[in-house]
């Protein structure tokens, strides 16, 4: 894709590129475009369609990562890392919060929480029951776990793990970014020092040490093969499990 996340003039920002990828339950990729501010699918004849690019009237930040469920709900985050003048924008954006938000199939878009500072990587369990969020905030750099209600919209957080210390130390690369879930539902997330790797509960199983900042992570393969995208190189490692979604 050329250009790849917007299609304006340059100058724009440090980040104007697509961000999350995600395939539809169709098999279409969908993808996040920073400077475009907009969530986007590739059609069957070769073109785009906007999924989401605005909420009541007034346009996205720059939506940043993406995940969607058996039904075709489509969950994003929205920071204001694409924005021209990046998280200081106040010029061109047009919401004074940073959402989480899910698409129906029908197109409609809700604002699910604006309770996180800069809401970034998201992903499913694999019962659908609760929606993960990492936030990429050095001063609170944490993962939440919300419960999804039945109406669909998300009941009271809990924080899965903060790595702040981690974070704020200066000794650990990288911020709380991409996440995935693997079949045990286990969360494999890239955070400061790695790919950290977490129950449900929280409870601390491992880590992946790249040496470098990591920016997100996904299952491939057979299902038992990690993909990291760190800053200067796409690595591989093999895993005992296999992602969610990934029959046996």
């Amino acid at each position: 894709m050329k250009p790849s996340g917007y299609t304006g003039l340059p100058p724009y920002s440090r980040e104007p590129g697509s961000n999350g990828l995600a395939l539809d339950p169709s098999g279409r990729l969908t993808f996040c475009e920073h400077g475009d501010r907009r969530v986007s699918v590739l059609t069957k004849n070769g073109g785009k369609r906007t999924l989401a690019d605005h909420f009541n009237g007034r346009r996205l930040n720059s939506p940043n990562d993406l995940c969607f469920d058996k039904a075709g709900n489509l969950y994003f985050t929205d920071p204001p890392y694409g924005l021209p003048k990046g998280p200081a924008d106040k010029d061109t954006r047009e919401l004074d919060w940073n959402g989480v938000y899910k698409v129906s199939p029908e197109g409609v878009i809700s604002l699910l929480t604006k309770e996180m500072t800069f809401p970034n990587g998201i992903a499913l369990s694999p019962d659908e029951k609760t929606l993960y969020v990492a936030q990429s905030d050095g001063n609170a750099a944490l993962w939440k776990a919300f419960p999804i209600n039945p109406d669909g919209s998300l009941g009271t957080s809990r924080i899965l793990a903060d790595v702040t210390p981690m974070a704020k130390s200066g000794n650990f690369k990288g911020s709380c970014d991409g996440l995935k879930v693997d079949s045990a539902g286990n969360l494999w997330a890239t955070g400061p020092g790695g790919v950290h790797i977490m129950t449900p509960d929280g409870k601390r199983l491992g880590r992946i040490e790249t040496f470098l900042p990591n920016g997100n992570c996904c299952f491939g393969d057979d299902g038992s093969s990690l993909y990291i995208c760190a800053d200067a190189f796409l690595t591989r490692i093999r895993t005992k499990v296999t992602g969610s979604g990934f029959q046996k």
